[in-house]
């Protein structure tokens, strides 16, 4: 029985038994190619092998039971619809096998085009192309050069035969040609290629090309399988955070052919321009041209409208039928097409990557169409995108002048060291340098480096060259088809406009305009950055972008619950936060304010040998501390401020031990007096700690050292009072860190009462006391601890060091690599809150915190306060607000917005 339903079960779908919906099966291709069979338009036939086939294979690294049966009833169903048999010598049917995941992951996986064909059904093909006399001479060209990218795709992808092998015969041919276009090469040109191409392959392989159309097809199924876990799609995953357990589709799909002459061609189409949002009509075409060709960028497109001059009825069609798609899908979507002689034939639809600001700018338009509303607007962006447009651009009004121009495929102002292959940028980028990746045209295996380099150019492609799409959805900075460019990867050199530019000479690119500059060019704020410092007022202003972030950035603002603070220790800091849309300062780290000039004093409090002394060092710290805090309450008028009592051991503010030890030795031996230093030596060694992270820091430094803790909170409280006093407001919250014992907080909240009580008197200044969330005890302990708290602030960066047992400053450079490799993280843990381990910490601290006293603040302010995907899991938690860098204060507000709306039902995804 058991037998029985695995071979019932069901792994293949024909077209038209899908839809979109079902990305999670069929993934995002197989399910778009059924919706747009199901609405009508012109797919060719075929079927879709569903994720589970291929999740069961690479489970067991076998087929499992039933697909072969299931594969061989559809592969007859398409047989029959199209009159033809797969591979047949006299009129073959040919097909295409292609790769297709829930989340586009373009060029990661593979494709091979043209399968069944073979030595004797190539002569088939070139029949059944002779549609006319005078169509005849070019029926045997077409047919060799659909056979010669067979071998050459199904070589490279089914078994690893090297691709440059392939490339070098292609480029040979054409050489001995006397030409540099592969449309020049004859019939008898390509036979001869075709038979290079298989010497190359039983090279590596050890083995003739496979002349059975059924081997065919299942070698290449499987090694679409094999492609989910190839090196690429790995780190493809790992940076776009793709889950890595959703496994491919494989859709074989009936073969129309773009390269029959030249009535035909193929393109790639968006409804709008993924690089701005602009409304019109974009896209490449390439005549006489397989898919393939666009998207590897191998020859430069043209623009779409200039197909309305070639085929005025394909156009009208297309522009029609991209007109429908938008409407029914209700975004921007990325079309692939082909037209086989005058027929137009749509092979793929999906909803098109797009830059941030276009993602922005899109989101607004549909609103204003009625095609979505403000939430889905909402949803359709996210804070990764605002920060991508918060970045500088190019500063061009010193007379710099570009050397080339290419097309803007990606938005951005990135300038660094050249170099020509993936390897090196890889290489440079690890010892810190920026570096553009230059190359003739991206392929696949180029990921690494792109990911490695702060911009892409490339002398060949379009706007949906490998390299444009790649980068768009990396939010990288890039050029593509920038042709005055002579790229010399072997000799690691360019040629343009007669100057020769080597690897590490530096170039900078704008990914907006197009334009290539040698040198680096000076960067300035972005129009965003100035909309939200109030230089730009978005009802004044024609910028698109800017309108459309402010309508977006106000209806997050309306709808989320959530609210936003800042960490900021300076006034400068706090009002750059509150110009950025904070709600107060969740952190002010009072330590920060013990640095340069102030450390003198510190060094009297360490050194005081009697109580005395120490209370005239507290003295001397206590009005700098209260004309900080002064400051900080004015900038923020009335807004909560959490101080953060001093927490690091205070040897970090003395000179580390070796170099002081050093030092005093040095002097000594010179006969200088040394007993200062000497007194100060021994200080530090006595105060030296083996774990200093864990030892005497936060809670037990205010308890151990007398006066501390008092000077700090009178300081808070005077500079709150005197605020008052002067017609302002103020709003001081006191936080006592590392608590992990609710008598340590007692201990501290008593001293503490008792000076505010004599500071504030009828001033009308309130002060609440509450503790950092940082220790698991702590969490675990939050119900006794939150009966001497009137807040809670989660400390992420020690809770998360501490749940886990790691060192930040040592593990992330020391293994996370290896983890991250492995698969053991998705993400670091300090990237990203782990919402399982550390996540589930703060969950049992809100609730029994909330439990034992109702009404209980709660907030965030390690890291994760700004990143996206934490603040979605802060406002599931139910805390009040998140506190972040101010830079990051407008991606908290977006995405706590995001956050809402996810909540009350609307998800895009």
């Amino acid at each position: 029985m058991a037998a029985q339903e695995t071979v019932e079960h069901k792994y293949v779908y024909d077209f038209a038994e899908g839809n979109k919906d079902l990305k999670d099966l069929l993934g995002g291709k197989g399910a778009n190619l059924a919706e747009m069979s199901n609405l009508g338009l012109p797919v060719p036939p075929g079927f879709t092998i569903t994720t589970e086939a291929c999740k069961a294979y690479l489970a067991t690294g076998r087929e499992p039971d039933g697909l072969a049966d299931q594969i061989e009833a559809h592969l007859e169903s398409l047989e029959r619809t199209m009159g033809r048999r797969l591979g047949d010598p006299n009129d073959p049917l040919l097909v295409s096998v292609r790769s297709g995941a829930k989340f586009s992951m373009p060029g990661m996986m593979e494709t091979v085009l043209n399968v069944g064909l073979n030595d004797r059904s190539v002569v088939g093909l070139a029949r059944q192309a002779t549609g006319s006399a005078d169509q005849a001479s070019g029926a045997d060209r077409f047919a060799w050069d659909s056979y010669r990218r067979l071998i050459q795709m199904f070589g490279k992808t089914v078994c690893e035969v090297p691709g440059e092998d392939f490339e070098h015969a292609l480029d040979e041919a054409k050489r001995a040609k006397g030409t540099h276009n592969d449309l020049d090469l004859d019939a008898d040109d390509l036979r001869g290629l075709v038979d290079a191409y298989k010497k190359i392959f039983a090279k590596h392989t050890g083995r003739e090309f496979p002349q059975q159309p059924r081997e065919q097809l299942d070698l290449a199924i499987r090694a679409v399988f094999d492609s989910w876990n190839a090196e690429r799609a790995v780190l493809y995953r790992r940076q776009e955070r793709i889950p890595a357990d959703l496994g491919t589709a494989v859709n074989v799909v009936s073969m129309v052919f773009g390269n029959l002459g030249p009535d035909s061609g193929t393109g790639v189409a968006f409804t709008r321009d993924p690089g701005s949002g602009a409304q019109g009509i974009y896209g490449d075409y390439l005549a006489n041209a397989q898919g393939e060709d666009v998207v590897a960028g191998i020859r430069n497109t043209v623009p779409l409208q200039q197909l309305e001059q070639l085929d005025k009825k394909s156009y009208d069609e297309l522009l029609e039928i991209m007109a429908r798609l938008e409407q029914h899908y209700k975004d921007l979507c990325d079309i692939e097409f082909t037209i086989e002689r005058g027929k137009l034939w749509m092979l793929q639809t999906r909803v098109g990557k797009r830059t941030a600001a276009a993602a922005f700018v899109i989101a607004g338009q549909l609103v204003d169409e009625g095609l979505i509303d403000l939430d889905e607007a909402l949803h359709r962006v996210n804070g990764a995108q605002l920060a991508q447009l918060m970045f500088p651009r190019f500063q061009l009004d010193h007379g710099i002048r570009p050397v080339a121009k290419g097309i803007g495929a990606s938005p951005g102002a990135a300038s660094g060291k050249v170099v020509f292959t993936s390897a090196r940028a890889v290489e440079l980028a690890a010892e810190g340098e920026p570096v553009i990746l230059v190359r003739r045209e991206t392929n696949p295996d180029d990921l690494n480096g792109m990911i490695a380099a702060q911009g892409i150019l490339t002398s060949r492609g379009g706007k949906t060259s490998h390299a444009a799409v790649v980068a768009r959805g990396m939010g990288k900075t890039c050029v593509s088809g920038a042709d005055d460019l002579d790229v010399n990867v072997p000799a690691k050199r360019f040629t343009v406009g007669g100057q020769v530019v080597v690897e590490g000479d530096v170039v900078s690119i704008d990914g907006t305009t197009g334009l290539v500059y040698l040198g680096e060019v000076p960067v300035m704020p972005s129009e965003v950055v100035q909309y939200f410092e109030g230089e730009l007022d978005p009802e004044r202003t024609d910028d698109a972008l800017v309108e459309a972030v402010h309508r977006i950035m106000t209806h997050a603002d309306a709808t989320r619950r959530l609210r936003v603070r800042t960490n900021a220790d300076t006034g400068a800091d706090a009002a750059r936060a509150r110009r950025f849309g904070a709600e107060g300062v969740g952190l002010c780290r009072t330590e920060h304010m013990f640095l340069g000039d102030r450390r003198e004093l510190v060094e009297r409090l360490i050194l005081a040998g009697t109580d005395a002394e120490r209370e005239d060092a507290l003295a001397a710290l206590l009005p700098l501390q209260r004309a900080d805090f002064e400051e900080i309450f004015r900038k923020m008028d009335g807004l909560p401020v959490t101080v953060r009592l001093i927490d690091p051991p205070l040897h970090e503010f003395l000179p580390p031990l070796e170099q002081l030890a050093v030092n005093v030795a040095v002097a000594q031996e010179r006969g200088e007096d040394v007993a200062k230093e000497e007194a100060l030596l021994a200080a530090v060694r006595r105060m030296h700690e083996e774990n200093p992270m864990l030892g005497l820091r936060g809670v037990r430094l205010g308890l151990v050292i007398p006066g501390l803790f008092a000077m700090q909170v009178r300081a808070i409280a005077e500079a709150a009072v005197t605020v008052v006093r002067a017609g302002g407001s103020a709003c001081p919250e006191i936080m006592v860190p590392l608590v992990g014992a609710v008598q340590e907080l007692e201990t501290v909240r008593a001293e503490a009462e008792k000076i505010i009580a004599e500071v504030v008197g009828d001033s009308g200044v309130e002060v609440l006391i509450g503790t950092m969330i940082e220790v698991p005890r702590a969490a675990l302990t939050a119900g006794q601890i939150a009966e001497a708290a009137e807040f809670f602030s989660f400390g992420t960066n020690d809770l998360t060091q501490m749940g886990w047992g790691f060192s930040r400053d040592d593990v992330e450079g020391a293994f996370f690599w290896r983890y991250l490799e492995l698969g053991i993280f998705g993400i670091s843990p300090f990237e990203s809150i782990d919402r399982e381990g550390v996540g589930r910490l703060v969950r049992i601290a809100a609730e029994e915190g909330r439990a034992a006293r109702p009404g209980l603040k709660l907030g965030v302010c390690g890291e994760h306060g700004g990143d996206p995907d934490s603040v979605h899991f802060f406002h599931e938690v139910g805390l009040d607000y998140v506190s972040c860098s101010p830079f990051r204060v407008p991606v908290a507000r977006l995405e706590a917005g995001r956050a809402a709306v996810r909540t009350t039902g609307s998800d895009s995804r």
